[in-house]
């Protein structure tokens, strides 16, 4: 049984790895996951495709519906159980195998503990004891009965004799005896049926068990066969476990870098992007400044011209009031009332006090010359080829790997060809097709056993028959010959026949009935007890929990299954639990248990989980002091704009400026009110003068006053004056503060690149080894599933096993108990047909001597005239006699020449 040995080892192969480093893989890749929640752009860990392990169909179903015979078999079954129907001894079967696995001793017996055991026994066998003793009675009194019988009936006793009393309810009786004849020759019908339906069902269900056999063998086969391609495949797929990570090794820098990448993003890139915001506001400052100093230029020389115009305009309307008509009456006092609102001719917002910002915008021109954007994008740039770095400083490191992978994969495959698999087999094979041929030889006789069978199971049931056939012809002729008309003595040669016919069914009877009974006797013995302690607790699996019993065997040895299959007794594996595994099809490796035999962990720990490949990339150094991330000119334009004078602009003064007026007063509403004012006036030179005046500052609120309004709302890009200057006042709000703290955070993120990227590193290069070890669980476990569930499946175990109680149980006991059943049925029931035959025959015979009657005299008394057995006359006249008196024998009637 070498090959048997090989087999297991070989499928010991591909077993996980210990539990307490599954569980340190799982905590750490629950530390991954974890982290890589708190990374910007983890990377992804794809799960695996490793296929379908190929898989083994197999052609045996192990069921068995018996269809209308199965009526027969759950009766037998109700009957066993009304026999014995105590549950299953599984207690007392283990004490009687435990104290007696020694031998068995006569003087053993007579200790206590066994006494007892015995007695636990018979009281569980006591059903089959009586019936067995019944069966036994009836096998011994049968015959003894029946010579008796023959013998006093050879001495014309009980019913020998050749005389029929007459009786009033002869008609009555002989009726009974016949329909109870019949119904009991018809459950004897049955009985008979029932046999030889039961005789039938064996042999037709050897035929299939034909089946059974060729479709086990063909499924151990098929396992045989499929195993090796199995294994195969599963030794095929570490390359997609190796190519995985191959890849990953590939693309190191992208991964491992791009995880460094994002643990130093959350410090380098704010203060990158702190500096960037900062050359954008120094462009945004420029064009303020641009827009402020243009705008001022625009409305201080706007500003002159119009204070000018103003002035003019004010002289020239108090000289037209200094007129002589305005000192008549009324138009005395509407001219006093606009001389007093000339003071309101001028300008309200005064831009020449302003300071200039020439002098700032000149020094941010300068700092603009140098391209801050520019130097900031070379360091988002340079931070940015950390995965670069990380690729070009590990290229030794990933090949040194990629070799170590290789590695690996020849040690895997390298153990797999340790085991002949293929070669043990194929010897396995071969075995089973030397076992099928040797079983074929043994059809031609096993059929012809069963054709004897047969033939003594019919010959049996012709015994029954014959009783049968003598039984319905000696009613067919006794009933179709029956006369009322004629006497006991002239019966006719039909009638006589047929009680003829029923003696000799009672003769057969007799000398069958206690063959047929010792045969079923020992039929219900053997097979009741095999279908009580055999198939019925094979069929719900007590069974197995008597083999399973620990130390049953001996008291050293646990467990009976593992230590006849590997010398180890010590090993937790049952039958049934094998069984259990095999028939929901799992891999025999799980079936068996077989990691006991091979601890695949150390093989896995020493090739797979390799330490070594932990140890080459703790030796990781990636080292980023190249990394710039703000040029020294970069640092010098951020410096010299927090100096640049934007900051000592008053630009209160400016809001306070640019929020006023440019006039004291709308000279819109100035000149409406000019003009209704002048409308009092009367008609004349006056109104029109003033009506001159009012139309002449309209003209300098349209030529000069709105310009300087759009200029003071609207300068370059459509933003406002104040808008500008609002917007230099948050730029210049504590300017030197904000570029010492972005030249701090830049710092802050080098020194971090600088002196701690190596503890980034180490801990990025630990969650990277375990993305790559991450793989290898993941065909680990796909191993480990495959051998469970899809590897060598072990249904053709369980097949056997089923298809042994179908063949043994359904197939063979139960027709078998099926048959003992009817037969005995067919015994029990000769009894009363014995009986009854013997009292209907009566009724038939033509007898010796009759009872002869005659009327005497004519005195009221009914005489009776009465030959003796001498043919002498004799009178009896009271019919109160007793019936021997009134009816004594008579002689034979006269015998006539047509008889």
């Amino acid at each position: 049984m070498l090959w048997t040995r090989w087999l297991v080892l070989l499928l010991c192969w591909g077993a996980t790895s210990g539990e307490q480093q599954a569980d340190e893989r799982d905590g750490a890749q629950a530390e991954v996951r974890a982290e890589s929640r708190r990374q910007r752009s983890p990377p992804p860990v794809e799960p695996l495709d490793f296929g379908f392990v190929p898989a083994a169909v197999y052609g045996t179903h192990a069921y068995y519906e018996p269809g209308a015979v199965g009526i027969l078999f759950h009766m037998v079954h109700a009957f066993l159980y009304v026999v014995q129907p105590n549950s299953f001894p599984k207690d007392l079967i283990v004490k009687v195998i435990q104290q007696n696995m020694g031998g068995i001793k006569i003087e053993e017996w007579r200790k206590p503990e066994n006494i007892v055991l015995l007695l636990q026994w018979i009281y569980y066998e006591a059903g089959f004891l009586i019936c067995g003793t019944i069966g036994i009675v009836f096998v011994v009194l049968t015959p003894i009965i029946g010579t008796c019988f023959c013998v006093c009936r050879c001495c014309e006793n009980c019913g020998g004799e050749m005389h029929q009393r007459q009786r009033k309810n002869a008609d009555c009786q002989r009726g009974f005896y016949t329909a109870s004849l019949i119904a009991t020759s018809i459950f004897i019908i049955l009985g008979v049926l029932i046999a030889y339906a039961a005789n039938h069902n064996i042999s037709t269900q050897i035929k299939s068990t034909r089946r059974f056999i060729n479709t086990n063998m063909r499924d151990l086969k098929t396992f045989a066969n499929n195993t090796p391609a199995q294994i195969e495949y599963l030794t095929a797929q570490y390359t997609t476990a190796k190519n995985k990570v191959l890849s990953d090794l590939d693309n190191i820098g992208p991964l491992l870098g791009g995880r460094i990448h994002s643990q130093l993003e959350k410090e380098v890139v704010p203060s990158l992007d702190t500096a960037l915001r900062m050359a954008g506001a120094m462009r945004e400052t420029k064009e303020a400044l641009e827009n402020v100093n243009s705008s001022l230029e625009v409305l201080q020389e706007g500003t002159g011209k119009l204070q000018a115009s103003l002035s003019g305009e004010r002289a020239s309307l108090s000289n037209t009031l200094s007129d002589p008509a305005c000192t008549n009456g009324a138009v005395s006092h509407t001219c006093n009332t606009i001389r007093s609102t000339l003071s309101q001719l001028g300008i309200n917002a005064d831009f020449s006090r302003l300071p200039d910002v020439s002098p700032a915008l000149a020094n941010v021109n300068t700092v603009l010359k140098t391209d801050l954007s520019n130097i900031v994008q070379k360091g988002y740039s340079s931070f940015n080829d950390t995965p670069k770095l990380v690729k070009e400083q590990t290229k030794n490191i990933v090949s040194g790997v990629k070799g170590m992978l290789d590695k690996i994969g020849t040690e895997i495959s390298s153990f797999s060809k340790m085991f002949p698999v293929e070669s043990s087999l194929a010897n396995f094979t071969i075995f089973l097709n030397q076992g099928q041929k040797n079983i074929e030889s043994f059809y031609p006789q096993v059929d012809q056993m069963d054709f004897y069978r047969w033939i003594g199971c019919v010959a049996v049931l012709c015994m029954v028959v014959l009783v049968l056939a003598f039984n319905i012809l000696g009613l067919l002729c006794g009933t179709c010959g029956y006369d009322k008309q004629a006497t006991p003595t002239t019966r006719g040669c039909l009638s006589n026949t047929g009680g003829n016919l029923l003696m000799a069914g009672v003769g057969f009877s007799f000398i069958f009935a206690w063959v047929l009974m010792g045969i079923v006797t020992t039929l219900f013995v053997v097979g009741g007890n095999v279908e009580k302690l055999m198939c019925e607790p094979l069929a719900n699996r007590q069974l197995f929990k008597i083999i399973d019993t620990p130390f049953l065997v001996h008291p050293a040895k646990k467990n009976f299954l593992p230590g006849m299959l590997f010398q180890n007794p010590n090993i937790d594996l049952t039958l049934g639990s094998m069984y259990r595994d095999c028939y929901e099809n799992n891999g025999l490796y799980h079936a068996l248990q077989l990691e006991t035999m091979f601890n695949i962990n150390s093989f896995l720990n020493r090739t797979v989980y390799n330490k070594d490949l932990a140890k080459v990339f703790e030796s990781v150094q990636v080292d980023l002091q190249d990394i710039s991330l703000l040029e020294q000119d970069g640092r010098d334009s951020l410096i010299n704009f927090a100096n640049s004078g934007v900051g000592q602009i008053d630009y209160e003064t400016y809001l306070a400026e640019v929020n006023k007026g440019v006039t004291l007063v709308d000279l819109l509403s100035f000149s409406t009110d000019l003009e209704a004012q002048a409308d009092q006036l009367p008609r004349g030179a006056l109104e029109n003068a003033l009506k001159g005046h009012a139309s002449s500052i309209r003209q300098i609120h349209r030529d000069q006053v709105v310009p300087l309004e759009q200029a003071m709302k609207y300068v370059r890009a459509r933003s406002t004056l104040s808008q500008s200057i609002k917007q230099l006042q948050r730029t210049s709000s504590e300017l030197p503060v904000k570029v010492t703290n972005i030249l701090s955070a830049i710092d802050a993120a080098e020194y971090l690149i600088t002196h701690n990227a190596s503890h980034v590193v180490k801990q990025e290069t630990k969650g990277y080894i375990q993305s790559l070890v991450g793989y290898f669980k993941q065909y680990t476990d796909w191993v480990k599933s495959s051998l469970t569930a899809e590897v060598a499946q072990c249904k053709p175990i369980s097949n056997i096993v089923d298809s042994m109680e179908i063949v043994a149980c359904s197939f063979i006991v139960d027709s078998v108990n099926t048959f003992w059943f009817g037969l005995g049925g067919c015994c029990v029931f000769l009894i009363p047909s014995i009986i009854f035959s013997i009292k209907l025959a009566k009724y038939y015979r033509r007898m010796d001597t009759e009872d002869v009657f005659e009327d005497l005299g004519n005195t009221g008394n009914h005489g009776e005239q009465v030959c003796d057995i001498h043919g002498n006359l004799s009178v009896v006249s009271s019919p109160y006699y007793d019936t021997l008196t009134r009816f004594p024998r008579a002689s034979a009637p006269p015998s006539y020449s047509d008889w």
